[in-house]
């Protein structure tokens, strides 16, 4: 019985002793990561002749922070998006697959440039992944 309880004091100090998982925004560099991220994709939108002239009347500043704010909320950060609806926000543009994939390999790079670890890169595309329908011309 004493070896029972040893073993489990044993096995409880070990788990207390592990650090918690951190956070995705965390992983991501928390909000100065996130915002360089943004600033990345930003860098490449603007170098990119396929998808630039999707932003041609964007207020970019306003975009970024909505960006920024987006990021930061879905991985797990202490920002609340005050965006509309990915739905909402780029009906009328005529988004293909082709515009979609470009905007994400900017955010690839983006990541890839700050040393996002590959782990981290993967969980944010896959939490950003569902929106594809919302965003592509359908």
């Amino acid at each position: 019985m004493v070896k029972y309880l040893l073993l489990a004091l044993c096995l409880t100090v070990t788990a207390c002793q592990q650090s918690p998982q951190t956070s995705l925004y965390q992983r991501l560099g928390g909000q100065p990561g996130v915002e360089k991220i943004v600033d990345g994709v930003l860098y490449g939108i603007e170098h990119d002749q396929s998808i630039v002239h999707h932003f041609a009347d964007t207020d970019i500043p306003r975009f970024r922070r909505l960006l920024i704010e987006q990021f930061c909320e879905l991985s797990g950060g202490p920002c609340k998006y005050s965006g509309v609806s990915m739905q909402e926000s780029h009906t009328g543009f005529q988004i293909t697959q082709a515009h979609f994939d470009a905007l994400v390999n900017h955010l690839i790079t983006a990541m890839q440039q700050h040393n996002v670890p590959v782990e981290a890169q993967n969980e944010l595309l896959a939490i950003l992944a569902p929106m594809y329908k919302d965003v592509v011309y359908r």
